[in-house]
């Protein structure tokens, strides 16, 4: 299963709008410059999550972005299902009648139990403990050793 740049940029965008949390809105810019994508991809993402009512823009001379709630009641599951949708690896996982083995077919189990374990994995990281592993990373990278 591949995840294309939508899911995993979005993602994070979003860390990064957590990781921000409670200090206003985010200037495109900076979260351009922070997470090496481009300004125009970041304002196409957030048409997305804007949809989806995860993120708020503000249009003014201190403009950007913000989350619309705490980051601990947002999950990755939401942000990459507001810009990936919630598509199965394969049709038959979510429609059984796209097959006829569906019933009896061994490897649909497979790809229901993949399909599962992606929703559990993402359901159960929420933004705010990603935007402390990513805190986690930055710091470990700062280390130098002489």
């Amino acid at each position: 299963m591949k995840m294309s740049t939508r899911g995993r940029y979005g993602l994070r965008v979003m860390m990064e709008l957590a990781g921000n949390y409670g200090q206003g809105p985010l200037p495109v810019d900076s979260i351009a410059r922070s997470q090496d994508i481009s300004g125009k991809y970041i304002h196409l993402l957030v048409m997305g999550l804007r949809s989806a009512g995860l993120v708020r823009t503000y249009r003014r001379p201190n403009g950007g972005y913000e989350l619309t709630r705490e980051p601990s009641t947002i999950s990755a599951y939401d942000v990459v299902s507001a810009l990936e949708g919630t598509d199965a690896p394969v049709a038959c996982v979510s429609d059984s009648s796209t097959c006829p083995r569906s019933n009896h077919c061994a490897a649909r189990d497979v790809w229901c139990d993949v399909a599962s374990a992606v929703n559990d994995v993402l359901s159960g990281l929420s933004l705010d403990q990603l935007a402390a592993r990513q805190r986690g990373k930055t710091i470990d990278s700062a280390t130098y050793f002489i």
